[in-house]
């Protein structure tokens, strides 16, 4: 059967609609590329893992290759690592992590790090004065990211552990099903 160009579309028809990109849609839409990476649910679940707590880190700029070196040294999955840092630290969550990074940093040093008084941001950035930026922004920032990162982490590593098995089990009934 011969098809003209004009025959050829790739608008949607009525028979295959196309469907928005919701976000739970894109949510399964990762989750299967996770599943796909031919590693086990172990050094997959390994990567996630350190790929999500160096999200957590205020380090900004080396994410990436600090999941890829944590996951190489742990025997995980460097592709999930660097996946999944890009997926949770990004410029809509960073400050929603730094914010409750900050505030569990405070909670560990307790009152002295809140009785710094006023602090003027933008004069300390513009200077651009580490030493004036350490102990009220960046020392809490920095503690504060460590747990909720291992918190994340441990996390995510049991969800896409489970996740991967049973994708892959269901995946493996149904070729068996055929």
């Amino acid at each position: 059967m011969k098809h003209k160009i004009s025959e050829l579309t790739l608008e949607p028809s009525e028979s295959h609609p196309r469907k928005r990109m919701t976000f739970s849609r894109s949510m399964r839409y990762q989750l299967l590329k996770f599943v796909r990476i031919r590693a086990t649910p172990h050094a997959i679940g390994i990567g996630v893992a350190v790929g999500i707590f160096s999200a957590f880190l205020p380090l900004v700029g080396v994410h990436m290759a600090l999941a890829a070196a944590l996951a190489w040294a742990l025997g995980g999955n460097m592709i999930a690592g660097v996946a999944s840092t890009i997926l949770v630290g990004n410029p809509f969550t960073y400050p929603f992590i730094w914010a409750a990074a900050w505030e569990t940093g405070q909670m560990i040093l307790g009152s002295k790090a809140k009785s710094m008084g006023t602090i003027h941001l933008h004069e300390l950035i513009h200077k651009l004065s580490l030493s004036e930026l350490w102990a009220p922004i960046l020392k809490p920032l920095l503690l504060g990211s460590i747990p909720l990162g291992i918190a994340g982490g441990l996390v995510g590593y049991f969800v896409m552990v489970q996740a991967v098995t049973i994708i892959r089990a269901r995946r493996q009934s149904r070729l068996m099903a055929r």
